[in-house]
């Protein structure tokens, strides 16, 4: 159990490739790295629901489940406005787990609503109640949140001997292609993918690292320990980008434009409370890249996806039509990529 437990440890993550949209080639360098910094997370206040493609009845121990469990748990735990919920449908489930022998991986945040609905968007190809299990829970986590490997920050100034790299990802007990080992550990994110400039070398998201991978910087040389737990900037990051929701909505009244007034990575939550029951159009007006985001539900706890749209990079404002029920409420959520120009950004619904 123990040399099994050691070898797990010497395993990494392989993230599948990140769906990375495709950009004019003239649009601002502004806007282009606030659409690339923001185009994978999720609108903050989704509720994210996840299932198991594999159970008990396909062999799996209950207290692997549990465990991941543990991990979605965790991580809402923080005070996030997103949350977190089992569903036993995996049609409905925005994040599918599986427990095959395929390594462990993770789609990253919303590239999880492009794979098929019968598919799996997580994997944990290990013993997911070891020490180095339970942080890979975490850290598989923290993809679908929308978070990238922490060692690929252009920033970190890692130089890889990447001769001995490749060789020992070839090897026991990860036997991964250059292809796999260049996309996970060699490549570095552009500058447009992320935000701020340092280094967490503590953070979930960071692989831990042999003697000889790492030639600079020189206090690295001899290795990295796995991170077990999630850092204390993991904690402040995953706050910046889903901070706690406010108590009380703004109530949105229709033909009654709402000014947005929202800096890059920002949200404005509006409550809806038809008073007719009918189509209606939702539009953003002004210069700006948005995602906006509508949900049904009663009390707060349980919304539900009715529609939405994402415009950015693109020469026209966000826009939907949708019925609404009279007395029922909905919440709608527009998350601000960038604004420019000299009008103020609004929405409004008609």
């Amino acid at each position: 159990m123990a040399a099994q437990q050691e070898n797990d440890a010497r395993r990494y993550c392989a993230q599948p490739p990140q769906r990375i949209p495709t950009l004019p080639s003239d649009l601002s360098l502004p806007r282009t790295r606030a659409i690339l910094a923001n185009h994978a997370k999720w609108v903050n206040g989704t509720q994210l629901r996840y299932s198991f493609l594999d159970g008990a009845d396909d062999g799996v121990s209950k207290a692997w489940l549990t465990e991941v469990h543990n991990g979605f748990e965790e991580w809402e735990s923080l005070g996030i406005g997103l949350q977190f919920r089992p569903e036993d449908n995996p049609a409905e489930s925005e994040i599918r787990i599986a427990f095959a022998d395929d390594g462990s991986w993770s789609y990253v945040g919303t590239d999880c609503l492009g794979i098929g609905a019968e598919e799996a968007t997580m994997n944990f190809g290990w013993d997911p109640t070891s020490l180095y299990g339970k942080a890979t829970v975490r850290h598989e986590i923290g993809h679908a949140l929308g978070f990238s490997h922490e060692h690929q920050n252009p920033f970190a100034g890692i130089k890889w001997n990447e001769a001995r790299v490749y060789e020992h990802m070839a090897g026991s007990p990860n036997f991964w292609p250059s292809e796999t080992t260049y996309h996970n550990i060699i490549r570095k994110l552009s500058t447009h993918q992320v935000t701020g400039s340092k280094w967490d070398v503590e953070s979930i998201m960071q692989y831990g690292f042999e003697p000889g991978l790492i030639e600079q910087p020189e206090a690295y040389r001899n290795g990295i320990p796995s991170p077990l737990k999630l850092s204390e900037r993991d904690k402040e990051y995953v706050l910046m980008w889903y901070p706690r929701l406010a108590p009380q909505l703004d109530e949105l009244m229709p033909v009654q434009s709402a000014v947005l007034g929202l800096g890059s990575g920002e949200q404005a939550d509006y409550e809806i409370i038809p008073e007719k029951s009918q189509k209606y159009q939702f539009g953003t007006f002004g210069d700006a890249d948005v995602k906006m985001v509508l949900f049904e539900g009663g009390d707060g706890q349980n919304l539900r996806y009715v529609a939405g749209d994402d415009d950015s990079g693109e020469d026209r404002n966000g826009r939907f039509e949708v019925k609404l029920f009279k007395g029922r409420r909905y919440v709608l959520r527009v998350r601000m990529y960038s604004t420019w120009g000299s009008g103020d950004a609004s929405v409004m619904y008609w």
